[in-house]
């Protein structure tokens, strides 16, 4: 939805405020929002899929980096100006910072991988092929349609904070439907509204 859809949707509801205004709650609370289901999110699997997508923003390229767990769900992401051995290593930080290491590391055929890799931690098993990493670059489709709907995006800055929180939610309401039952997706519904509604009082309460 684009948040002027959201002004629509609330407006039904009584609730009369601009899309100005909810943009404003968006970049206020969703990062504290992300920030509490990626602490609360269960283990996180041993084996990654990392990869980078070109990102146009103000006629320049951008690279958004994206990493991916085994089960599809988004670990995090880095919107980076380069697409080298240095910024690899920056990515790689964070994410071993946030989840520790993985057992097994798969990537495309950038050499910036393997490079950033041999230094931080020679000991992970990396995966170096275009055919094993269609988990990750699947997971960029969300992101194109988000960029299409907003007339893509204004700022490295921008992409960064939208997308940290957009993937984070993603996780918790997107589940992969077609791999559940009617039941079971029914359930894990139920179980996402209820994750929102716990953070919410916690943020309420702080």
């Amino acid at each position: 939805m684009s948040l002027r859809d959201a002004e629509d949707l609330l407006a039904a509801r009584g609730v009369v405020v601009s899309y100005e205004t909810i943009r404003a709650w968006v970049a206020k609370f969703g990062l504290q929002y992300a920030k509490a289901i990626r602490r609360d999110r269960p283990k996180v699997a041993d084996k990654w899929h990392l990869d980078e997508v070109a990102l146009p923003i103000n006629g320049k390229k951008y690279w958004l980096w994206r990493a991916v767990d085994s089960k599809g769900d988004v670990l995090d992401i880095l919107v980076q100006s380069r697409r080298n051995k240095r910024a690899a290593i920056r990515f790689f930080r964070k994410l071993f910072k946030a989840f520790g290491e993985p057992r097994v590391i798969v990537t495309d055929k950038l050499r910036s991988y393997g490079a950033a890799l041999k230094e931080l931690a020679p000991g992970i098993e990396h995966r170096s092929h275009k055919g094993l990493n269609n988990r990750s670059e699947g997971s960029h489709r969300p992101t194109r349609r988000r960029e299409k709907i907003m007339g893509r995006f204004k700022s490295p800055r921008q992409a960064q904070r939208f997308l940290s929180v957009h993937d984070q939610v993603q996780t918790v309401f997107r589940p992969r439907r077609h791999t559940l039952s009617a039941a079971a997706y029914r359930q894990t519904r139920a179980d996402a509204h209820w994750i929102w509604d716990d953070i919410t009082r916690e943020l309420k309460a702080a």
